[in-house]
């Protein structure tokens, strides 16, 4: 673990303006660099609800991992949950570069201290909700993530690299999925224009509440943690989304989405904050199943944990 640096008062004024001057200059901050205590955590708690997000996403397909229709479904959902796997190990241990322990980040997650994505409590109802939740929930990660290659903060950004390549690949999936099932039967076709139906306001509720209601965006927006407000990327994800739907064949289920000429993008309706709001707090249809599954699965993997701290103990024993 990279120890936390701290300074003499005396320094700060100098450390700060040296830590603004790498920021203004567009270039990374790294773990061993001077940085502010709030900067500090605000990465902590965005990579830690981050890294949550990977780990309790698999839980939704993972649901479907025995009952997918081929072997070939099975083989790419598979694929798909070992890669969120890799995500949220690439992300603790960049949450550790400053200074926290991943174990204690599993502790506030599975005690209810520390949040992941909303998108997670909501059932899996039918195997076109794999599909939508590759197309739609990972294409919005996809607009989430990819400004985040160029996050200050140098753990962080690098890890974006190959998580937002990955991510690609899985909304490439699920959009395969939906097109074979929207070339399939009229009970197909329903499947997934039901599953749309449901995911479409939740998948647009994952970039956050509206920039007026958003109290950390400015400051990670100055810090260049983040470099789009969550309006804005809701906005390129509604933009990017509505001539696949089209070229799909299914209908958004917003009567006020259309095409507005003067400024170049889509109108869409208001989601119901209300809901994401219950969800957050923990009133989702899933929230108590999601935690619970994963404090099991913390609990059942005690042994291999400790196992693997003897194993390493005795090597470096016998190495000296």
């Amino acid at each position: 673990m990279v120890p936390v640096q701290t300074a003499e008062p005396e320094q700060v004024p100098e450390l700060v303006e040296r830590f603004e001057a790498v920021i203004a200059a567009e270039q990374r901050i790294e773990p061993r660099d001077w940085m502010p205590d709030a900067y500090r955590a605000t990465l902590v708690r965005q990579i830690a609800q981050h890294a949550h997000s990977e780990i309790i996403g698999m839980q939704p397909e993972g649901n479907w991992l025995t009952r997918a229709p081929s072997l070939r479904r099975k083989a790419i959902l598979l694929a798909k949950a070992q890669d969120e796997a890799g995500h949220g190990l690439y992300l603790y241990a960049a949450a550790e570069t400053l200074g926290v322990d991943r174990s204690e980040l599993t502790e506030k997650l599975i005690s209810g201290r520390q949040k992941y994505s909303s998108i997670f409590n909501y059932p899996t109802l039918n195997f076109a909700d794999v599909g939508v939740i590759g197309w739609l929930v990972d294409g919005a990660a996809i607009c989430n993530q990819v400004p985040l290659c160029r996050c200050s903060y140098g753990p962080y950004a690098r890890a974006m690299v190959r998580v937002c390549k990955e991510e690609s690949f899985h909304q490439r999936q699920g959009y395969e999925l939906l097109m074979t099932l929207m070339h399939g039967t009229e009970a197909q076709r329903a499947m997934v224009q039901d599953a749309v139906d449901r995911w479409w306001w939740p998948s647009l509720m994952m970039f956050g509440p509206p920039d007026g209601d958003s109290p950390n965006t400015a400051q990670s927006m100055a810090w260049r943690i983040k470099r789009h407000t969550n309006d804005e990327l809701r906005q390129r994800f509604v933009d990017m989304t509505v001539p696949q739907a089209e070229h799909l064949g299914v209908t958004l289920p917003d009567p006020e989405l259309r095409w507005n000429e003067e400024r170049g993008s889509w109108d869409f309706g208001e989601p119901d904050w209300s809901e994401l709001m219950r969800v957050i707090k923990g009133d989702g249809p899933c929230n108590t199943q999601r935690i619970e599954v994963r404090r099991a699965a913390h609990e059942d993997g005690a042994w291999v944990r400790e196992a693997a701290a003897a194993y390493a103990r005795k090597e470096k024993e016998r190495h000296g």
